[in-house]
């Protein structure tokens, strides 16, 4: 167990130095400064409120670099005394060394993890061993240490529990579209093969009618071709579990009517849909489904759910929505709405949710007619 912490990496992209840890630094620099003249128990006093500010600035390199970050803070503290004839130079304002324990634990990889909570049990020893520091103060400190710890590990392992759901809808996503890849295939194929069996047919009394016959499955096999590349450019290290046929942009009328229970679904499509490559119809409609069913889960008091679908020379958009009230589970992104961003991204699309100004919820998609992702 201890092999595998040790091995274990940084979190990939900590977020750099943002406001929030300059207005940290601007209050904690003040406060200290104010205890330094309110607390006149204080000993050494210039010493500590010295060393204490100078510790504060650790707190913006806290996430890109925690094991010094770490270090710096703690050697200190334990060395101060050696100035302070064995005063230890803290102040009520080093609770800020809380932070910097738990961005360890947050962000360090298991090498720095284990190093740092060496470095935190020497420095706590040593206070304990040759300064003023009681046993009581020294459990405490384990104590207050330990519960940082616990709410750094807590937080990383919920960040990466949510990294491999959203991997997971990626990937279910990419599968989706490995089956319109098939779809693709077995449709143009199909009519290359049914092309050719008629030339072959008609060609000893018309000749002519087996080079149209070439012509058709020359430009099909093109267009097929087209379209292949631009699907496998988005899938290339995946391979589908299962191919499956996919839907296509003329099953949203399927989505139409009134259930049972629920609001109404209007379908409203226009422009050019016939030629649209079977990638870009199915991620139509599956976003169009999607937000549907979020429509109907979510949306509350909605009577009528509208789908309008426009196509011109360049892209196709959509656009679904609703006249319900917005409660708070509508409003937060889920997995779903991730799936339908990471579809229309894909290829080379993009896709959004959000409220309307006045009632109801919208999620809009634009995706480009050749259906080639980036």
């Amino acid at each position: 167990m201890l092999g595998s912490l040790w091995n274990e990496p940084r979190p990939a992209d900590p977020p750099l130095r943002v406001w929030r840890d300059w207005a940290l630094v601007g209050v904690l620099v003040p406060l200290a400064l104010l205890e330094g003249v309110v607390r006149p128990d204080l000993p050494w006093r210039a010493v500590s409120v010295t060393v204490t500010v100078g510790l504060v600035f650790t707190l913006l390199w806290r996430r890109t670099r925690p094991l010094l970050m770490l270090a710096i803070p703690f050697v200190t503290t334990a060395l101060a005394p050696l100035v302070t004839g064995g005063h230890r130079a803290e102040t009520y304002t080093m609770a800020f060394l809380l932070i910097i324990v738990y961005a360890l634990y947050r962000w360090g990889s298991g090498r720095e993890i284990v190093i740092g909570f060496a470095i935190m049990l020497v420095s706590v020893g040593v206070s304990a061993s040759f300064y003023d520091l009681a046993p009581a103060d020294a459990i405490a400190a384990f104590g207050v240490m330990f519960s940082a710890i616990a709410l750094g590990a807590a937080f990383r392992f919920r960040a990466r529990a949510r990294m491999r759901e959203l991997d997971q809808v990626k990937l279910l996503e990419r599968e989706h579209l490995a089956r319109d890849l098939h779809d693709i295939v077995a449709h143009h194929v199909s009519a290359m093969a049914i092309r050719a069996q008629a030339g072959l047919a008609t060609a000893p009394s018309r000749p002519e009618a087996a080079i149209e016959a070439l012509r058709v499955i020359e430009a099909e096999a093109s267009r097929t071709l087209a379209e292949m590349r631009a699907m496998v450019r988005v899938l290339r290290r995946h391979e589908p579990a299962e191919l499956a046929p996919g839907r296509r942009i003329t099953d949203l009328e399927q989505l139409a009517g009134r259930a049972r229970v629920g609001p109404s679904v209007e379908v409203d499509m226009s422009g050019d849909l016939d030629d649209l490559p079977p990638a870009v119809g199915a991620a139509i409609y599956r976003i169009a489904q999607e937000s549907v069913t979020n429509a109907r889960r979510h949306a509350r008091h909605a009577t009528r759910i509208q789908i309008r679908v426009a196509a011109d020379d360049t892209s196709v958009r959509l656009r679904v929505s609703d006249d319900g009230e917005t409660g708070s589970a509508h409003s937060m992104p889920g997995y779903g709405l991730l799936g339908m961003i990471e579809r229309a991204d894909l290829l080379g699309g993009t896709c959004e949710a959000g409220p309307d100004p006045d009632r109801g919820w919208t999620v809009t998609a634009v995706l480009p007619r050749t259906g080639a992702g980036t």
